[in-house]
């Protein structure tokens, strides 16, 4: 049996090209799965980043609900604070009165003014007006 070179070179050129196809393949996989290797390490970078993210934005709405409580019992506080100077001032018919006359002061009242509408002792009302007037 005989063998005809052309075909023995057809084969050797098919298995050549097939081999060099292979090794070329092999490369691309290498190069394939570098990247994809690379890709997967800065997935989980991203992925702990992001994770720690989520605890911090935990701890700031903590901390605010926190702060906000806090600022509502504050408000609280200076309300009952508030009620509590307006029915001592209820109570106390003078302090009406002083209460009156620094108004009256902050409206640009003078002395004799004071004296008259608020039934103050004359050195009381110019003591009451240089107070008010230097605050101002």
């Amino acid at each position: 049996m005989s063998v005809n070179p052309e075909l023995l070179v057809v084969v050797a050129v098919f298995l050549i090209a097939l081999l060099s196809l292979g090794i070329w393949v092999r490369q691309g996989m290498r190069l394939m799965t570098g990247k994809l290797e690379a890709t997967t390490l800065v997935l989980r970078e991203a992925e702990k980043q992001t994770e720690q993210l989520r605890q911090e934005l935990t701890e700031l709405r903590s901390g605010t609900i926190g702060v906000g409580r806090r600022v509502l019992d504050l408000e609280k506080s200076l309300k009952q604070q508030q009620a509590r100077l307006e029915e001592s001032a209820e109570q106390d018919p003078g302090a009406r009165l002083y209460t009156r006359a620094a108004k009256m002061v902050g409206l640009g009242a003078g002395v004799d003014e004071l004296v008259a509408e608020c039934e103050l002792p004359r050195a009381e009302a110019e003591l009451l007006l240089r107070l008010h007037r230097k605050a101002g």
